[in-house]
């Protein structure tokens, strides 16, 4: 480490007032707090983290989901089953006393909102208001709607987004926020468009909108899109739109152009409404200019919270040899000269750190010194988490040659999503097949956060196989890198950018169908990646540090958060620079 030290502004641009208002369905706000699912809210509560970091003026909305997403649980053939994740909002929040009113189906239903406060570093907070219809006077299936996230039918979630973009406006007006911009983070919060349409319009439902109406409210809202799938992008029939919202609302839905097919489309909404529009990776903006050729769709690329997501003893490493990583994560760059022996041995302790939590779940010992792959995320078909199965016999045969191989599985199927659980089945079933002395193959039940962080962490090669181009951005991956853990990954969304050949980790040639690309896989297993971790230790130390310096410097919220910041948010000259921080650092 040189000693010379400088100092150095860290500035985040923004006008002297106005928040930027977050709104997204799920937030991974704490580990104890079920109101996430996977990556999304990850990726939700990562950005509020580094928008406090930053001392940015947000806020953020979501639904307080009383009673979780679930808690999975696999029984021996891989069956799995769920519980509810029933918590107490008074634990962790402060009740705000507004209340507000939404429509649903002709009912009014009253909402409150429960505040969190997120402390950055600098000491600066983002408050997260958790929207609640559990109140007296609203009906038993009202007091509901905010009990589960993503469950129940699409009637449900038509209803639940009422609450969270009609509902997020009104109690932001309530709370006496001054908001200049509208974030909508998916279009589960599309509706907020049409909460400030009415207010444009003064409230009037059988008003007109005139195009400086229609203007008025794009100005301040932005959009981001997460996925390519089009089953991703929330579509009502008319007659579930007239029910629920109202003829009048929705025969002005029907005017202003938001319905494709008969049906209403959340994204086209939203789309139509932002006048800024992103995807989460360049190859993600491509698919998502092609699905919606008529608007323009720019491309941020996701990141993660380093902080969050980094190891203990990773951490401890570069607080000793980069002291201003957490405030300015460019220079992770500098984890190009960390000592290849220090690296080794904080990854060594990151991985007893799993091994033991798999031991504590599973009862079985696994060997610290034998590779050791990870796959965690969302199960669903196009992730195609059985790709390393696709020739059993020579998946084997590397296990053999490595002198050993160990494959550690997490991820959870939503509950009405029979082929995902089907996969995880199938998973589980190859793990009792073909786990012996030397392939050992575990599939860890209720994937979550804390067990997430192990993983990135702990494992010594990250694994995704999405069939393309399915895969808007993806995390976990990112998550490994900022610990030195290499990916081996198809060339699909956040990879296309992350990927450079033996440096940061290896791509997963595109092939004609999945025997094809799971040959491929096989292949880098055989030629490069064993070889590599068996023979050149010190290589391989190596490979760790150019992982974390050139992805970990670039793939996480602070950059995302300022380029959102200067392109989206304010994208012209602002109003005042403000500095978020002095910092003393060395070269």
């Amino acid at each position: 480490m040189q000693t010379n030290s400088s100092k150095a502004n860290f500035y985040v641009d923004f006008p002297n007032s106005g928040k930027i208002a977050y709104f997204s369905m799920e937030i991974a706000i704490h580990p104890e707090m079920p109101t996430y699912s996977g990556g999304l809210g990850v990726l939700a509560g990562d950005t509020l983290r580094s928008a406090a970091d930053l001392s940015v003026p947000m806020v953020a909305f979501t639904l307080l989901h009383r009673k979780g997403y679930f808690s999975q649980h696999l029984d021996s053939a891989g069956t799995q089953s769920e519980d509810i994740q029933p918590w107490n909002p008074a634990d962790f929040c402060a009740e705000e006393p507004a209340r507000i009113t939404v429509t649903v189906e002709g009912r009014v239903v009253t909402v409150r909102a429960w505040r969190y406060d997120l402390e950055g570093r600098s000491g600066h907070i983002v408050p997260i208001y958790l929207l609640d219809t559990d109140l007296d006077g609203n009906s038993g299936w009202d007091r509901g709607l905010t009990d589960h996230l993503y469950g129940g039918d699409t009637n449900y979630r038509l209803q639940q987004e009422i609450v969270l973009g009609m509902g997020g406006v009104r109690m932001a007006a309530a709370l006496g926020l001054h908001v200049n911009v509208y974030h909508m983070n998916e279009g589960h919060a599309a509706l907020l468009t049409l909460a400030l349409l009415e207010q444009q319009l003064g409230g009037g439902l059988l008003d007109v909108p005139t195009e400086a109406d229609i203007e008025q409210v794009r100005r301040r809202c932005v959009f981001t899109t997460h996925t390519p799938v089009p089953a991703g992008h929330d579509r009502f029939s008319t007659e579930q739109a007239i029910r629920i919202l109202g003829g009048d609302r929705t025969a002005r839905l029907e005017r202003l152009g938001c319905f494709q097919q008969n049906l209403l489309n959340m994204t086209l909404l939203a789309l139509r409404f932002s006048r800024y529009a992103n995807a989460v990776a360049m190859q993600h903006g491509k698919v998502s200019r092609e699905m919606f050729p008529e608007f323009t769709i720019g491309s941020i690329t996701n990141g993660v919270h380093a902080p969050t997501w980094i190891s203990d003893p990773v951490q401890q490493l570069l607080d000793e040899h980069i002291p201003a990583w957490r405030q300015d994560t460019l220079c992770l760059r500098n984890a190009i000269d960390l000592p290849e022996a220090r690296i080794r041995m904080a990854h060594a302790r990151a991985k007893g750190e799993l091994l033991a939590e798999v031991a504590s779940r599973t009862g079985l010992v696994l060997n610290p010194k034998v590779l050791t792959l990870g796959f965690a995320r969302r199960v669903a078909t196009y992730k195609r988490a059985n790709l390393l199965f696709n020739d059993p016999e020579r998946l084997v045969e590397i296990a053999a040659a490595a002198g050993g191989l160990q494959i550690l599985f997490a991820g959870k199927a939503h509950p009405q999503d029979e082929p995902g659980k089907a996969l995880i089945r199938e998973v589980i079933d190859n793990a009792a097949r073909l786990s012996d002395d030397v392939l050992r193959v575990v599939y860890l039940e209720n994937y979550s956060w804390d067990l997430g962080a192990l993983l990135t962490a702990g494992v010594d090669v990250w694994v995704n196989t999405p069939r393309r181009p399915y895969e808007a951005s993806g995390t976990s991956g990112m998550k490994a890198a900022l610990n030195g853990v290499p990916s081996l990954s198809v060339l699909d969304g956040w990879w296309i950018e992350g990927c450079i050949e033996g440096v940061t980790g290896w791509a997963i040639e595109d092939g004609a169908d999945d025997a094809e690309e799971a040959s491929a896989l096989y292949n880098k297993l055989e030629a490069a990646i064993v070889p590599l971790y068996r023979d050149e230790p010190d290589k391989w130390a190596r490979l760790m540090r150019t992982t974390l310096a050139f992805n970990g410097s670039f793939f996480n919220t602070h950059r995302m958060v300022i380029q959102y910041t200067r392109n989206a948010y304010y994208p012209t000259k602002p109003a005042a620079r403000v500095p978020v921080r002095e910092e003393t650092y060395a070269d």
